[in-house]
């Protein structure tokens, strides 16, 4: 109900003190039971994994110990951390609550932001980090994607959206800049938005990949807008606040859309949807504006809401397959790539490469931007960041935890002949047959032929970048329950469209985190255009943004070597890198506000992502061997230009002066960011030492104490305040 209609004895009086949270409670029997119970599961599921020596295993077993561990962790340790650290206060007037305009600050139901919030993170990263790490083997992926999240990602998602949340949903760099200091702000500034415009491109490329020449695809992701349109509408003008009858009437409409697509792309209606890369490059642009500018209420959280059942429907029923069809798991464990580092999929060894390609899932520093970002602004209540915050994050892990397990219950052939580099595979069944089995595994030139029929592709061969090997994995386990290898090739098309509307909802949401940024940081040198809700400050901001991210996806669309392609490289470093930043963030306000006893919550995780981050940076600028170093990349391919050879990727003389300048772009950039990162966490250090020999806690930006006039009821039988409301 809108505040405004509650009645007074509903409202807490102003001069209330803030309530803190009570002390631990007892357990009942009962409830010890069941978490023993819990706890169980997951032990055996662990101790399967640990006891396993050689031999194929159910992937079943993954899924229990990743299923137990996320239970215990977010009963006790999400607990542990929000009683003890954050303090939260339902008493406390939100931002949201505060400063609600409409358009981006706006009280919204917990179950709709839940869904936004992890719309918005759930992008590539768990898809395709864990089929493309798989080449180290399963065990390593599975324990760095489940610890890392129950002690960095989550808790990193959590307290950054806590410390926004009282910021006035300030975004990550300025809260650097607030809470560090001017340089380190200014370096947290400069590298946060630079890397989340690399982060933009490289996930609106996927879609485009994925949904071009697709009308399957094409169609069902375009007819989630109006749906979410209709759905906005709904909840905020015909209906307000009812947000199971919405859901009901979303899903039933999305659920048509994907049959739909179905139908469309058997139709005479197929060449309308089926669209070129550089089309799909406008529209993207066009739709990233228009989500950005809207009132979040009308396209953004509906739109990202609706997808979550879309997300979270497909993974449970892969889920059910796996329990069902009891898959097992054909990688080795550890596989003899993880020691050596020659893995043809991505070259370095299993420290510290295999923490900066399974990002999202573990530690994704992306999350941060979000949670720093349109989420702050929509929190009804304090305590609610427990759910959004790391329950999505757990959410998005078991997502990770599927893909790698779809991946890696392919046969290992198989699974070479589409993630190997084309130069090393060739263009024939019988020449990647031939490269695989060098790399001591096997596949036929027939299974091969019969593998891309079954799905309905031409070719299977060098399909590299994990989303085509997610789509076959996922293809194998659904057919093997539900319709037999005869919907083999429905399943693979569904899985992709699956995977382009998975990534879109973070191009959205990303792109309206980056106009909050972008705002932010201009308003550091002229305060109007700071101001959330001025307009011209919004469209300024909006386009600046599109533009610059779109740009780099239409040069990357039309030129394979060019544009976000020459960038994608950083990816995963640059993503680990914004975690250095939100964590160090983290770190420093626990420390000025006088929690030093807590600060290894964060500080803990931080410790460990500087590591793996400026060791891998480190290899990434002077390793000498050219699959890793980019300055050696750069001089092996002068050395090829000088001696008048063509070396692959490349094809002609030209593509080869490419990756040169692709090469050092890279190394310099990658440089920079460290260089940038390294100047955050120096300021930071000498803030905290600052403060701790303080007698008394350090000033802090956190907004004043408001009294919240919302009063917001859990009993199902009366609406919540919802979006809109």
């Amino acid at each position: 109900m809108p505040v405004s209609a509650m009645p007074e004895s509903a409202l807490p009086a102003p001069e209330d003190p803030p309530s803190r949270p009570s002390g631990p409670s007892r357990m009942s029997p009962r409830s010890m039971l069941l978490w023993t119970a819990v706890a169980l599961v997951g032990a055996v599921g662990w101790g399967v994994l640990a006891l396993a020596r050689g031999e194929e295993i159910s992937a079943v077993w993954l899924v229990m110990a990743a299923l137990g561990s996320y239970a215990i962790a977010y009963r006790f340790y999400s607990r542990f951390v929000v009683r003890r650290v954050l303090e939260p206060d339902d008493n406390r007037a939100t931002p949201a609550e505060r400063l609600d305009d409409g358009v981006d600050f706006q009280p919204t139901d917990r179950r709709v932001l839940l869904g936004h919030h992890f719309a918005a993170i759930a992008g590539a990263g768990p898809l395709v980090g864990p089929v493309l790490a798989a080449q180290m083997g399963y065990l390593p992926g599975t324990l760095w994607i489940v610890a890392g999240v129950i002690f960095a990602g989550a808790v990193q998602d959590m307290v950054v959206l806590f410390l926004s949340m009282r910021r006035d949903g300030k975004s990550l760099g300025q809260m650097a800049r607030d809470e560090i200091g001017r340089a380190g702000g200014a370096a947290a500034l400069i590298a946060v938005f630079a890397i989340m415009i690399i982060l933009l491109g490289v996930l609106a490329l996927v879609v485009v990949n994925a949904l071009a020449h697709s009308p399957w695809g094409t169609f069902s992701v375009a007819m989630t807008i109006p749906i979410a349109l209709f759905m906005g509408f709904w909840m905020h003008v015909v209906r307000p606040g009812r947000v199971v009858e919405t859901s009901l009437i979303g899903v039933a409409l999305l659920l048509l859309a994907i049959i739909g697509g179905s139908w469309i792309q058997n139709s005479s209606l197929a060449d309308t949807f089926t669209l070129s890369p550089t089309t799909l490059v406008f529209c993207l642009v066009g739709y990233g504006f228009v989500a950005s500018v809207l009132p979040v209420w009308m396209l953004l959280a509906p739109r990202d809401y609706l997808s979550t059942f879309m997300k979270i429907g497909t993974i449970a029923l892969l889920a059910v397959g796996v329990v069902v069809a009891t898959p097992v798991m054909r990688a080795d464990a550890v596989s003899d790539f993880a020691s050596s580092g020659t893995g043809p999929v991505f070259a370095g060894s299993l420290f510290p490469f295999l923490f900066i390609t399974i990002a999202c899932g573990a530690l994704s520093g992306f999350h941060a931007l979000v949670a720093s970002g349109t989420t702050p602004k929509l929190i009804q209540k304090e305590s609610q960041v427990r759910m959004i915050g790391y329950g999505a994050m757990l959410m998005e892990s078991f997502v990770a935890i599927m893909a790698l397990i779809a991946a890696a219950t392919l046969e290992p052939g198989l699974y070479y002949a589409m993630n190997a580099p084309a130069g090393l595979l060739g263009t024939t069944a019988e020449s990647a047959s031939h490269a695989v089995a060098g790399l001591g595994f096997t596949i036929t030139p027939d299974q091969l032929t019969q593998a891309a029929k079954a799905v309905e592709e031409q070719t299977l061969i060098a399909r590299s970048g994990g989303a085509p090997t997610l789509a076959v994995g996922m293809s194998e386990i659904f057919s093997g329950v539900f319709g037999g290898s005869a919907l083999k090739a429905f399943w693979y098309h569904f899985a992709i469209m699956f995977e382009a509307l998975f990534i879109l909802t973070t191009v959205d949401a990303g792109t309206r985190v980056g106009r909050f940024m972008l705002q932010d940081m201009l308003g550091n040198v002229w305060k109007p255009i700071g101001r959330v809700n001025w307009k011209p400050g919004i469209w300024l901001c909006s386009g600046l943004v599109v533009a610059a991210w779109g740009y780099f996806l239409y040069t990357g669309a039309t030129d394979p070597l060019g544009g976000i392609n020459q960038l994608f490289p950083l990816f995963g470093i640059a993503n680990q890198l914004l975690a250095a930043v939100a964590l160090t963030v983290c770190t420093t306000v626990l420390i000025k506000s006088g929690r030093l006893r807590w600060a290894w919550v964060t500080g803990v995780p931080l410790a460990w992502v500087v590591a793996i981050t400026f060791t891998a940076g480190w290899q990434k600028i002077f390793s000498d061997d050219p699959r890793v170093g980019f300055f050696a990349q750069r001089a092996k391919y002068a050395d090829g230009i000088d001696a008048g050879q063509v070396l692959p990727p490349a094809k002609t003389l030209d593509d080869m002066h490419t990756v040169v300048t692709n090469s050092t772009v890279d190394g310099v950039l990658i440089a920079l960011f460290l260089l940038l990162v390294a100047v955050v966490i120096a300021n930071a250090a000498v803030v905290c030492v600052r403060a701790v020999r303080s007698p008394v806690p350090l000033p802090t930006t956190e907004a004043p104490y408001v009294a919240s006039r919302i009063d917001v009821r859990h009993d199902a039988a009366e609406p919540l305040v919802g979006a809109g409301s």
